[in-house]
Order: structure tokens, then C-alpha cells, then sequence
């Protein structure tokens, strides 16, 4: 356990853990300055140590955290878990929205969480040396290219150095919190809420508007959820009730004694909270955080577009595993240089830190609200809770989740539209992909023969060739168009016949047996349908080895697989709009072909193609 909360510590709180570099300096010198005065320092510190209370350690790690689906965590994954446990319900739609949403947000947090870390960190060589500031963009630039550039060579080895230096990182947090806080030790004052409610009364606007800075204290606190499969609940909650959160309070104390005596260290308390000599070595520290911080965000997004892809919300896309043993270790291409090509847009547009923290806040607080929303149907028609312990708590997180959002919302005309733009161009990506392949579908299933009266109609008049043909369908009934297609332009049929259907179920990973369904329909016609994992890749030939009971074992040497592939052709049936018909055709046209998706062998594969109106 201690292994695995070293390892939490450096991958899951990195986001969180390097929000001291930039919260408080934004809620005193951001888009709304308050006065540096004892009122205002202990109100903000009051609203961070309540904010990271309620909505880290009480909602997160208390609550949402025991949501897991068979371990793992995350929108899909919990969409998943709802939508296996309540079947097809009026709430579904209304849930698989919210899920693809949340997603949706986390893409736009993905892309402005390495820009604002690493521009923070870095932009602390100005408190060293003022005439550093020249330098910040270019050396931000370079380490955020070089972040991108090693992702294809896998993060497994430096992934082993987060951990200890993330310690370091918070250990420092903790001492440099501590020798600043002996000299005004009445700061811990701020654990008291009255300081908070005071704030608001003396100064509503102002407070209202702080709030949009104030939840950059908790930034990454998705993370936990997000990545509970890879360390455990029990690892994460450890890492941070005894480590994370007391390290960070203490550095937050810690800057506020410092403005207490030092109104003007406002301009950057992080780092004036060490001594001259330290300061150089506190920035490269910090920017080594950053980068972890960002490495997880990365990794992160890797990881949702794979259970986006499995889960039938994106097309095939090229995912590639950097690490033999460890099946989390993966890399999207396309992902990768996308992420990289908006963060140097955000860096090269915003500047500096402080224009981009009117940006970050609103996905992150989007998402909140909706991990709320979800936490609602799950406590009140998956664990059944009492109806007014479920309402209250949810009603609770709403207001809190939903007053921060709010004061996020006056920061979009300053940046804030930006990942809303991401996140709307993410969401109709992935809401055409799905409807559009539930529109596909149907059109094809209009008219299809079933499997029994083709087999009784054509089996005894064609020619019976030696091998195993093997059909890939993507429905459990009726036959796939390449069967029919074979028979009209071959005119032959192989001497076994399977169909198979691959389905991708509600939970992360399978158990290796029963994971296949065979209906024998005589004649050498098998109906195989074949469940894995939304975490799971899918390896056909692999899969095949494990079949016993379609005829006997099937020879690798003697299979041909026969893929359908479907030209779209948009057109003015019911369905979707013209342009989302045409978006999704394009979307189909540049997928990964299901040849390599699922790992056939490239001298095996016969394609063929037909067209379909949608």
C-alpha cells in the first residue's frame, strides 16, 4: 500500500498539487484585484481550506469515489456503471448527455492544464530575475514540445521518478508553509468558516467573483476519480487526507502569513515564500511538478478517447502500447499532436499565467457539476440511499459546484469561451459518431435476411470451398453485408462460415473465460459473439485461438476474414442534420480500418464495400 501511494501521489495529485503556484496570487492580483488586507486573506484562505474540504476530501474521496465500475473511474466509466445498473430507463438518454459532456470538458481542462502549469511555473524565474521575463514564453514553449515529443516512447521509466519527486515537491510545500506561518501563527484562524461567510458579507461582489480563482485551489481533484484504477481508492484517499491535503494547507497558510506582513508579495507568493538563494531552486522544482502534473493530464486523455472509442462514442483510432506489462501504457497519435498543437496556441495567445487563468476554471467546474448531477441518479436509483439524505447531499454539492461554475462564467469573454469551444466541438463530434451509427444501422438492418433462411436458401446450391471464413458483423442479427456480398460476386461459400460480432461491455475488464456465445445453425454456419472490456484491446486472431466449440480449433493458415466497409452517402432521409450526416461520414472515411483495430493478419483480409444512405 505505501508503494501505490508514493505512486498516487506523483501521478494524481500533480494537478492539484501544483495549484499554490498560481490560486492565491490570481485571487488577489487576477481579472478581479482584491485589497491585501487581513479581511480578504483570511476570507480566501477560508473559502480554500472549505473548498478543498467539501469538495476534495468530502465529495471525492468520501463518496464519488466508492461509484468505482469494477475498479475503474472517470465520466465513462461511471456513465457505464449507471447505464448497466439501470438498464433502459427515461433517465438514460438524460445520463449517457451528461457523461458525454463531462467528457467532452475534460478535453478542454486536458489542453489548458499544461499550459497553465508549466507557464506558471516557469514565470517564476521573473521573481529570481526580473530580467528573465523575456525568457519565459520561449523556455515554456520548448518543455511543453519536449513533454509532447517523448510521449510515443512511452512514460513507464519516468513515470518511476514521479512519485519521489512529487514527495520532495510537497514536502518542500509543507516547509516553506511552516517557517512563514510561525510568524503570524493566527492564520490557522482560517479553518474557521466564519471568515468565509464574513468575506461574502462584507464584500458580496467581490467574493462572488473570487470564487473563479478560489476553485483553481482544486483543480485536478477530477484526477482522483479519473485515475482510481491505476492506484486503488484506498491508496488515493491515503495519499491525500495524510499527505496532498495537510501539505497544501500549509502552504496556503503559509503564503497568507506572507501577505499578512508582505502586501506586496501578492504579486507572486509561491515563490516569494523562499528565501533568495532558494528561489532558483524552487522554480526548477516547481516546473518539474508542472510537468508531471501536465504528464497526467496527458495520459488521462489517452485513456478517455481509448473508453470513448470502445464505447461506441468515437471511430476507430490508432492507439499504440508503449509498455509490454503495464496495459494502461498507451499512446493516441492523434490525441498527442492535437493536445500539443492547442496548448501551444493557448501559450503563444494568452502569454502569461495570469491571462490564461481566466480560461482554466469553467471545464473543470463544468465537470463538477456534472459528477453531481450523475452522483444524484446514482444515490437515488443505483445505491438507493434515503430519499432525503440522497437530496440534500446532492442538493449540497449542486449549489457549491454550481456557485463556482457561475463566477466562471463571467470569466468567458476573457477566455473563458475557450474550452467551451472545445468542449462543444468534442461533444457534437462525439454525439454524431454514436447517433449516427445507431442511423446506420438501422438502415441496414431494413430488409436483412435472417441467418436461417439464407443458410436454408443458398447453402446446398453454392460451392463448398476448404477453410474457415471468418465475417465480421457489428450487429448480433442478420448477416453482414460482406457475406452477401461474397455470395453474389464469389458464388462460393467456405466449408465453416462464422459470423462474429464484437461487443464492448459496461465494465472495464472481463474474465478470460465465458467471454464468448456460440449459436450453431448447422451447415458449417456459427454465430460467434465475442464480450470484452472498455479498457480492453481487442485481439481477433488471439481471441480465435480460445474458441473451442465453432466446429472445432481454428487454423490461423486456413481463416480469411471478410470486413464490410460502408461508403456514406448523406442525403435528406430522417436522421441527423445534412452536416452532421456529412461530419459523420467523414468521420468514418478517416477511421482506422477494422483490420487494424483488431489485429488481423494483413494476408487474411478480404474487404468489401457497398454504399449506404443516410
Amino acid at each position: 500500500m505505501p508503494v501505490f501511494a508514493l505512486g498516487a501521489l506523483g501521478v494524481v495529485f500533480g494537478d492539484i498539487g501544483t495549484s499554490p503556484i498560481y490560486a492565491l496570487k490570481e485571487s488577489f492580483v487576477g481579472h478581479h484585484p482584491l485589497a491585501v488586507d487581513a479581511d480578504h486573506i483570511f476570507g480566501v484562505l477560508s473559502l480554500i481550506f472549505w473548498t478543498m474540504t467539501l469538495l476534495v476530501t468530502l465529495k471525492y474521496v468520501f463518496i464519488v469515489m466508492r461509484a468505482d465500475n469494477k475498479g475503474e473511474g472517470g465520466s465513462m466509466a461511471l456513465l457505464a456503471l449507471i447505464s448497466r445498473k439501470l438498464g433502459e430507463t427515461r433517465w438514460t438518454p438524460a445520463v449517457a448527455m451528461l457523461g458525454v459532456l463531462a467528457t467532452a470538458l475534460f478535453y478542454g481542462d486536458a489542453i489548458i492544464t499544461p499550459a497553465m502549469s508549466v507557464l506558471s511555473a516557469v514565470e517564476g524565474l521573473t521573481v529570481v530575475n526580473s530580467g528573465f521575463e523575456a525568457y519565459v514564453l520561449p523556455i515554456a514553449t520548448i518543455i511543453l514540445i519536449g513533454l509532447f515529443l517523448i510521449q510515443k516512447h512511452g512514460t513507464a521509466r519516468v513515470g518511476l521518478l514521479f512519485g519521489p519527486i512529487m514527495a520532495i515537491y510537497f514536502l518542500v510545500l509543507a516547509v516553506l508553509g511552516v517557517i512563514n506561518l510561525l510568524n503570524h501563527p493566527t492564520i490557522i484562524g482560517i479553518i474557521n468558516p466564519y471568515w468565509a461567510v464574513h468575506f461574502f458579507l462584507i464584500d458580496p461582489r467581490l467574493a462572488f467573483l473570487a470564487l473563479g480563482s478560489v476553485v483553481l485551489a482544486v483543480t485536478g481533484a477530477e484526477a482522483l476519480y479519473a485515475d482510481m484504477g491505476h492506484f486503488g481508492r484506498k491508496a488515493i484517499s491515503i495519499s491525500w487526507l495524510y499527505a496532498a491535503f495537510p501539505c497544501l494547507l500549509l502552504n496556503y497558510m503559509g503564503q497568507g502569513a506572507l501577505l499578512l506582513d508582505n502586501p506586496a508579495a501578492a504579486a507572486n507568493p509561491f515563490f516569494l515564500l523562499a528565501p533568495e538563494w532558494a528561489r532558483l531552486p524552487l522554480v526548477i522544482l516547481a516546473t518539474m511538478a508542472t510537468v508531471i502534473a501536465s504528464q497526467a493530464v496527458i495520459s488521462g486523455a489517452f485513456s478517455v478517447t481509448q473508453q470513448a472509442v470502445q464505447l461506441g462514442f468515437l471511430p476507430r483510432i490508432r492507439i499504440a502500447h508503449t509498455s509490454a506489462s503495464a496495459a494502461g501504457q498507451i499512446y493516441v497519435p492523434l490525441v498527442n499532436w492535437a493536445l500539443l498543437a492547442f496548448v501551444l496556441l493557448l501559450v503563444i495567445g494568452f502569454q502569461s499565467s495570469s491571462n490564461l487563468a481566466a480560461a482554466y476554471g469553467i471545464a473543470v467546474t463544468g465537470t463538477m457539476v456534472i459528477t453531481s448531477c450523475m452522483m444524484g441518479v446514482l444515490t437515488f436509483s443505483v445505491w438507493r440511499w434515503n430519499p432525503l439524505l440522497a437530496g440534500a447531499t446532492t442538493g449540497m454539492f449542486l449549489l457549491i459546484d454550481g456557485a463556482y461554475f457561475a463566477s466562471n462564467a463571467t470569466k468567458i469573454p476573457d477566455g473563458g469561451w475557450f474550452p467551451l469551444l472545445v468542449a462543444a466541438v468534442t461533444f457534437v463530434a462525439l454525439t454524431t459518431w454514436s447517433k449516427g451509427r445507431a442511423i446506420m444501422h438501422h438502415y441496414m438492418n431494413e430488409g436483412a435476411m435472417e441467418v436461417p433462411l439464407f443458410i436454408q436458401s443458398i447453402s446446398h446450391s453454392l460451392k463448398r470451398v476448404p477453410g474457415t471464413a471468418i465475417f465480421l458483423s457489428s450487429r448480433v442479427e442478420g448477416l453482414p453485408p460482406a457475406l452477401l456480398h461474397n455470395v453474389k460476386h464469389n458464388k462460393i461459400l467456405h466449408e465453416r462460415i462464422i459470423i462474429l460480432t464484437i461487443l464492448t461491455e459496461g465494465v472495464p475488464h472481463l474474465p478470460l473465460v465465458g467471454r464468448s456465445d456460440v449459436t450453431d445453425w448447422g451447415e458449417g454456419f456459427y454465430r460467434l459473439v465475442w464480450r470484452h472490456g472498455f479498457m480492453e484491446d481487442v485481439d481477433v486472431p488471439a481471441a480465435m485461438k480460445t474458441v473451442k466449440d465453432c466446429g472445432g480449433p481454428i487454423n490461423v493458415s486456413d481463416t480469411s476474414y471478410f470486413l464490410s466497409r460502408q461508403t456514406l452517402i448523406a442525403s435528406e432521409r430522417p436522421g441527423m442534420a445534412i452536416w452532421r450526416e456529412k461530419l459523420f461520414a467523414w468521420m468514418m472515411r478517416n477511421a482506422e480500418t477494422p483490420m487494424e483495430f483488431f489485429k488481423l493478419p494483413t494476408n487474411r483480409v478480404v474487404e468489401l464495400g457497398s454504399q449506404v444512405e443516410i
